[in-house]
């Protein structure tokens, strides 16, 4: 199977799921990248640990400003 054609098998299948099945999907993957970031977060400043979450939100701040 092709890129392409995976593609438009994976958007066939989100058109035959529910809204509230999407919705799920998409908060799962919000977690996902989360938990991702938070990583990268640790990684960066080891010593940080009681900060991560502070420091995901900022990260995600200049996201939504950029």
């Amino acid at each position: 199977m092709s890129p392409r054609e995976a593609a438009d098998f994976q958007v066939q299948a989100y058109r035959q799921m529910r809204g509230e099945e999407r919705l799920a999907i998409a908060l799962r993957l919000h977690d996902l990248s989360c938990d991702i970031a938070r990583e990268g977060i640790r990684r960066q400043h080891p010593g940080a640990e009681g900060q991560v979450d502070e420091l995901l939100r900022e990260r995600l701040q200049l996201v939504i400003r950029s």
